[in-house]
């Protein structure tokens, strides 16, 4: 079996062909997940040059197979011109990364002269280097198709070298700068941890490219020396390629995603933790909320608190606010801190509250009862009631260690 082993070289040369479309594929479920919120907030402009460039990286990545190349080729009768067509979506891709990282930087309310003529300057600039990839590429004379080392077997071929050269360049300095903004914005005091996780990931991800252009351009000058580093091109480059490109899509991602993930969650969190005190709710009231199989998370969360809310209102007047004071010391009594202590006085007020209602008697007080923190602090209050031991404790302390029943839905 030790015979059958493969160098990584040897590897990438074994799945070179089907090599390209794994981060294809990934970049395309990236932008599949974030097209409902561009296609929603259409009018966002930053989540636009997202799903733009995830498009643009994803197209790289399709039309760099060799499959890809030769039907290209094969289409448009000319040998090769996929070369200038991959180059051209790819130094695309890096002027739509210079162009985000300044709008995400600086901000969308940013009009400042500076901020507008950098972002000219790069459309400029790399507008230009499209055209002049396409003008060497006419005077250039490359009639043997090449599908996998055409960077090596034209190093030497004029107006083709100057072309490679133009490209990796053009790349290289989008890296560079991209990675100056990125690890100068990182430094940065106050950023949301979201935001910080997705720089790091960029950050990773551009280094990977100069990496990348590093093993290119190696193997294009070692070409002009006579001498064949080829597999520096063709073995080292690609997978290097692919992972950046992976990086780079989730460090564009993550900051957006990771923060609806987190709203999501906090949103089903708070609907959960509010089931206990709607559940007791629901007992006194004798129905609850109507289910709606297309609510939304927040809209489910909102009709729960209102349902409570509005069962606890009218509760509110058997309130004794003596007992819930008695109750809230013998909370703090019984070593719990003092958030702690206030959410279980308030259950243990609410339980009393019911049985002085299920008893068709007014607690004293009831006139003077305070509402605010009852219908404030719900989400404080249900999580109490899951304690049941703790309510127990605190209602046969505030009774004067006399047993009551509790009566808590779980």
């Amino acid at each position: 079996m030790t015979g059958l082993a493969l160098t990584p070289v040897e590897f990438v040369n074994e799945f070179y062909p089907n090599f390209w479309w794994i981060p294809a594929g990934i970049l395309a479920a990236a932008l599949a997940i974030k097209l409902p919120s561009i296609i929603r907030l259409w009018n966002d402009p930053l989540l636009r040059a997202v799903g733009g460039l995830l498009l643009l990286a994803c197209s790289v990545f399709v039309f760099v197979a060799p499959s890809t190349i030769a039907r290209v080729n094969r289409l448009t009768g000319i040998p090769n011109f996929s070369g200038p067509w991959v180059y051209s979506l790819l130094t695309a891709f890096c002027a739509s990364c210079l162009l985000l990282i300044i709008t995400w930087r600086t901000g969308l309310s940013d009009r400042s002269p500076r901020t507008r003529r950098a972002m000219r300057g790069v459309v400029a600039g790399y507008f230009s280097v499209i055209v002049a990839l396409w003008v060497l590429f006419a005077l250039a004379d490359v009639p043997v198709e090449r599908l996998r080392d055409l960077d090596t077997y034209y190093a030497n071929t004029p107006y083709m070298r100057e072309m490679i050269v133009l490209y990796l360049l053009a790349h290289t300095a989008a890296a560079l700068v991209t990675n100056w903004l990125i690890w100068n914005w990182m430094r940065t005091d106050g950023l949301d941890a979201w935001l910080r996780w997705g720089l790091r990931f960029l950050g990773v991800g551009y280094t990977l490219q100069l990496v990348f252009d590093a093993a290119k351009l190696t193997a294009v000058a070692t070409r002009w020396t006579g001498r064949n580093l080829d597999w520096l091109s063709t073995a080292v480059a690609p997978p290097i390629a692919c992972l950046s490109a992976i990086l780079v899509a989730v460090g564009f991602i993550l900051p957006h995603a990771g923060q609806y993930l987190h709203d999501r969650w906090r949103i089903r969190l708070a609907h959960h933790e509010l089931r206990p005190l709607y559940l007791l709710m629901k007992s006194v009231n004798g129905s609850g909320v109507p289910f709606l199989l297309r609510a939304t998370p927040e809209l489910r969360l909102i009709r729960r608190e209102t349902f409570i809310r509005d069962v606890l209102l009218p509760l509110a007047r058997f309130v004794d606010e003596d007992r819930r004071g008695r109750s809230h010391d013998a909370a703090v009594a019984l070593g719990l801190p003092p958030d702690r202590a206030k959410a279980l006085a308030a259950a243990v007020a609410i339980l009393d509250a019911i049985d002085a209602r299920n008893a068709a008697h007014e607690a004293d007080g009831t006139t003077d009862t305070d509402t605010t923190d009852l219908l404030r602090d719900i989400g404080a209050m249900s999580r109490a009631l899951r304690d049941t031991e703790d309510v127990r404790a605190v209602r046969e302390r505030a009774a004067g260690d006399r047993p009551e029943s509790v009566a808590v839905t779980s």
